[in-house]
């Protein structure tokens, strides 16, 4: 099981050496995270829930730890965070679905060419 909070430090430690190494390519991650919270039409909780719905359905370990810490910090709820991951679940089945026809359109391709 990962230790969530030591995972967290070590991450902005690394952090850290990217910023030295490549400092556009960090502050531009930052910009782009801070982008959409300067329109103000949704609240840090409701990004956060967006962010960890994301986290989870890209597979992303740093996402889910550094958006878990804040979207408590934001006040989210362990149920609204998992009624926020319910909601990536069923994105992802729908996501399957669909490029599932997409296979499936791509192999009937393959009949018609032949045919």
């Amino acid at each position: 099981m990962i230790d969530w909070n030591t995972y967290r430090d070590q991450l902005a430690k690394g952090f850290g050496k990217v910023a030295t190494l490549s400092p556009g390519t960090v502050e531009a991650v930052v910009a782009a995270g801070e982008a959409g919270a300067k329109t103000g039409h949704l609240d840090a909780k409701t990004r956060e829930l967006i962010a960890l719905a994301v986290a989870a359905t890209t597979r992303c370990d740093g996402c889910i730890t550094v958006h878990s810490a804040e979207a408590v910090k934001a006040g989210a709820t362990r149920e609204e965070i998992a009624e926020a991951l319910g909601v990536a679940v069923a994105m992802n089945a729908g996501a399957a679905l669909v490029y599932s026809a997409r296979v499936l359109d791509a192999v009937d391709a393959l009949d018609t060419a032949k045919g």
